[in-house]
């Protein structure tokens, strides 16, 4: 995913003469084309988030398109009094990026994991926040982010995520569709997607067909969506990798307070507390029962408790 964003950077770069961008000492070798093509426009502010996100806020003041790219953790944490005074409360065109969100750094302990970033941003009035699941999706939302003009967050992995094929474009603020189904639909957000879809292939052996749509925009919530879904679903299975409180299951039962009929929600995600030790990601996954196989698990007990089933 993070090198679909640089290569989404240097394109926006090019069009957008007002585009900077600027890093807390990250990205080495990530960024060199846009830094080599735009110079001045690339600025690292050194070890320093919370000057990253107030120098990024008086740039949007003074007319530019700043770009403010940390660690998650570090981002969000470290610098959120920053980001809710200087940028969310006079709603600033300010995009910050946070690399590495939910457990993506799991073997660097608890300081790098960001189980909460999604969480911290969504408290904000006015913030846009987007967690893509691939390359792809990348590709297709920075831009449409960056042309929104407001203060947002984007969640952005590392290397090596699987791209996965869909029904429909990424379109922000609205469900992406990747599979057609019927009886139940599975929710994901960020790079939970191509989790789903491994588990969506081991359920076929069952012949159990979800709906999967992929929430990459988590605020604003397409609750259209969720409308629609539930004149078809009688259960919702959300897979995500953040806590359990303010993420994209926390805005689904917010709706669900709201929908007057029948709807289960089963959410498969990480635990309500701090997980201590440097597990590898597939491991802390798979012990705290969020992986393929517990999704499709998930999926499996739904189907069966189903009256048409």
């Amino acid at each position: 995913m993070r090198r679909a964003f640089s290569e989404s950077l240097v394109k926006i770069g090019a069009e957008n003469p007002r585009l900077m961008l600027l890093t807390g000492d990250l990205g080495f070798q990530v960024f060199d084309e846009f830094e080599a093509a735009y110079g001045p426009r690339y600025v690292n502010v050194g070890v320093a988030e919370a000057q990253l996100v107030c120098a990024s806020a008086g740039l949007a003041l003074e007319g530019w398109s700043p770009v403010a790219y940390s660690i998650a953790s570090f981002v969000t944490g470290r610098a959120f009094e920053q980001i809710r005074v200087s940028v969310a409360y006079p709603g600033l065109p300010v995009v910050i990026v946070g690399a590495g969100g939910g457990y993506t750094y799991s073997a660097s302990g608890p300081t790098h994991h960001a189980a909460d970033d999604l969480a911290l941003m969504s408290t904000l009035p006015g913030m846009t926040v987007v967690a893509p699941g691939d390359p792809e999706e990348v590709s297709q939302l920075f831009p449409q982010l960056i042309a929104n003009h407001g203060p947002a967050y984007f969640r952005v992995g590392r290397f090596g995520e699987p791209r996965y094929d869909a029904e429909e474009p990424a379109v922000l603020g609205k469900a992406r569709l990747l599979r057609n189904g019927e009886q139940i639909a599975i929710l994901t957000t960020g790079d939970m997607a191509a989790v789903t879809l491994e588990a969506v292939e081991l359920l076929k052996a069952d012949g159990i067909l979800p709906i999967v749509y992929q929430y990459h925009t988590v605020k604003p919530l397409d609750t259209k969506t969720l409308n629609s879904l539930a004149g078809e679903v009688s259960t919702i299975v959300v897979a995500e990798e953040q806590t359990p409180i303010g993420g994209l299951a926390a805005g689904i039962n917010a709706w669900r307070a709201t929908w007057d009929g029948p709807m289960k929600i089963v959410r498969v995600g990480p635990p309500d507390r701090f997980i201590l030790g440097n597990l590898e990601r597939a491991v802390l996954r798979g012990r705290h029962c969020y992986d393929a196989m517990a999704i499709a698990k998930a999926c499996s007990e739904v189907w069966n408790q189903s009256p048409s089933s």
